[in-house]
């Protein structure tokens, strides 16, 4: 008889990673897999509240705040992969300069409209903004993406001009053209991990999951999505 899936939440960064990397696992595992992707906010509310999932997979910062509340079972933490910030327009735009710190600061000064998510890279960005003393100026151009939504399809729609996300999130819609990564002087590079819920009753079928996760095998698969292995 088939092991019951694990019930697998995650942000909307790793959702078509962790799909392909399901169907990768099936290949040398009986063990069903059955993953919610959602906005990383709205995941890691769930869990804090309590809500029954075999594992998580979030941002680092957020796994280990879900293991500061037990949350999470504690040293389960597995870093699975790494993924920078890319910028992205509407395809058959003009692509703007994003070589240099100075070169993405005037990029974002004269865009009409920008977006960014209510994940890592949005706060980050935020944040960045405000460094450079233009936050207030350009605040009433700024569109956040909902949890969820990704930043890709507003730039699609044309709701936005310029866009920043993981590439991950960018690149596979229809429509926008990705046009790099920031620059290493701006760069923000978030770990995406994962770990075993406290609630979980399959706590070794999930080790065992994130353990292959973590392994050579995978290593193509995270590639093909954009990102690097951790």
């Amino acid at each position: 008889m088939a092991p019951p899936p694990l019930k697998i939440i995650s942000s909307m960064a790793t959702r078509q990673l962790l799909a392909d990397l399901a169907a990768d696992y099936a290949r040398v595992s009986p063990q069903a897999l059955d993953i919610e992707s959602v906005g990383g906010v709205d995941a890691a509310r769930r869990v804090q509240a309590g809500e029954a999932f075999d594992a998580v997979v979030l941002a680092a910062n957020a796994i280990d705040a879900l293991e500061a509340a037990g949350r999470t079972v504690a040293g389960t933490r597995t870093d699975l992969v790494r993924s920078g910030v890319y910028v992205a327009v509407k395809a058959g735009a003009p692509a703007p300069d994003i070589g240099t710190e100075e070169a993405v600061r005037q990029a974002v000064r004269g865009a009409k409209s920008l977006a960014y998510s209510t994940g890592p890279s949005g706060v980050y960005l935020t944040k960045l903004f405000e460094r450079w003393g233009i936050a207030d100026e350009i605040r009433p151009r700024i569109v956040q993406a909902a949890p969820g939504v990704p930043v890709g399809s507003l730039i699609a729609r044309g709701e936005v001009e310029l866009g920043f996300q993981q590439l991950s999130e960018l690149m596979a819609l229809q429509g926008v053209a990705v046009v790099g990564p920031l620059p290493p002087a701006i760069q923000l590079m978030t770990v995406f991990c994962g770990a075993v819920a406290a609630t979980s009753a399959q706590p070794d079928a999930v080790r065992a999951w994130l353990a292959w996760m973590a392994t050579p095998a995978a290593t193509e698969t995270k590639r093909r999505n954009g990102m690097d292995a951790a």
